[in-house]
């Protein structure tokens, strides 16, 4: 995932806290072992020497983020995808599936590489969360390289986490709760984000934030949104009431779905 994650908690003693943020970070270099591309033993990686017809059985993490993966990629219709990386290799994307009761993958045809840095990221949000509710320390903001933020119970008597579109200096704030809110650009990266309907890089817009019950969700949908126009992101938005996206062009924000903006900060 080769990002940095930080860890708030409130309204808990602070040697306490300290042991459940570190518990929850913990995690992450599991996670990290497992779903990283870059390293040659995870299991990710091990997917890539899959010739067709075979099959591997997966750990449950895995199992549950290519799982959340594959019903992002079917809510965004194709729009987001792990597999897109792939075709700077491949002519076609690789197809794959899985079994729920063998709890495996079976490489169906091509070459499973796959790229998890749009959802991995999230996706370890939303499994340290599960670590902290587990420490009885509900009331956290979790944050992922600056561009993917966890919001559980607010702090105190507060309505929530102030959370910006952008950097910490953003006026565009709400205060968020019980959510996540994902960015995903061109500033820092530069046009990396690649179709995988085309398999080139290609984007409509700088900017794209997505508001969502949970981080992989909110990391996937904002991928989608830079390369989906507003017709299709308001089909997307239209199958799923949880969804919120805000998009960035001319310097204004503006946006899109069903689900009620959070109060501004």
């Amino acid at each position: 995932m080769v990002t940095q994650f930080q860890v708030r908690i409130a309204g808990e003693e602070k040697s306490y806290a300290e042991q459940a943020a570190q518990a929850a970070l913990v995690l992450t270099d599991d996670l990290e072992s497992k779903l990283s591309r870059f390293r040659a033993d995870s299991e990710i990686s091990q997917l890539a020497q899959l010739a067709a017809g075979q099959k591997q059985r997966l750990s449950e993490p895995v199992f549950a983020c290519l799982e959340i993966a594959r019903r992002m990629e079917l809510a965004t219709h194709g729009a987001f995808s792990i597999t897109a990386a792939a075709l700077k290799t491949q002519s076609a994307k690789p197809q794959w599936s899985l079994s729920q009761n063998e709890f495996s993958i079976r490489c169906d045809s091509g070459t499973l590489e796959f790229d998890l840095g749009a959802i991995g990221k999230g996706f370890a949000l939303d499994r340290m969360a599960e670590v902290l509710r587990e420490w009885s320390c509900p009331a956290f903001l979790l944050v992922a390289g600056g561009s993917s933020i966890l919001a559980g119970e607010p702090p105190g008597e507060t309505p929530g986490w102030s959370c910006g579109l952008g950097d910490d200096n953003s006026p565009h704030r709400f205060w968020l709760k019980h959510c996540s809110l994902s960015g995903s650009g061109l500033a820092v990266r530069g046009e990396h984000i690649i179709d995988p309907r085309t398999g080139r890089p290609d984007s409509l817009r700088n900017r794209a934030w997505a508001l969502t019950d949970t981080a992989a969700e909110s990391d996937a949908l904002s991928t989608a949104c830079m390369i989906l126009d507003e017709p299709d992101i308001a089909n997307v938005l239209a199958q799923n009431e949880s969804w919120l996206v805000f998009l960035n062009e001319g310097g204004d924000w503006r946006h899109l779905g069903q689900r009620p903006l959070p109060p501004l900060a």
